[in-house]
């Protein structure tokens, strides 16, 4: 099932927010549903669908048998979050 645009407007809205410095567990409060994985920026090649303060937004498309990356909010199942290195 795919990210509807409300729920990425909401993810959207609590990232640029800024709430908390690891929204992972208020991300995964609001939306149980969606496969959410985070790691180092460094660690995904592709670019973001949204980049914040924070972190990079990732779409993960798991229609197919291999999960990837994706820029199309219609075939997103769930996100990354790629924390960027803080700043000195």
């Amino acid at each position: 099932m795919a990210i509807g645009a409300d729920e990425l407007m909401q993810i959207e809205q609590l990232l640029a927010a800024e709430v908390s410095p690891s929204p992972i567990t208020e991300l995964r409060r609001r939306f149980p549903h969606l496969a959410l994985t985070r790691c180092d920026a460094s660690d995904v090649i592709e670019p973001p669908f949204r980049s914040f303060r924070h972190y990079d937004l990732h779409l993960i498309d798991g229609s197919d048998h291999c999960v990837q990356i994706t820029p199309d909010p219609a075939w997103a199942t769930g996100i990354v979050l790629a924390a960027k290195a803080a700043r000195r």
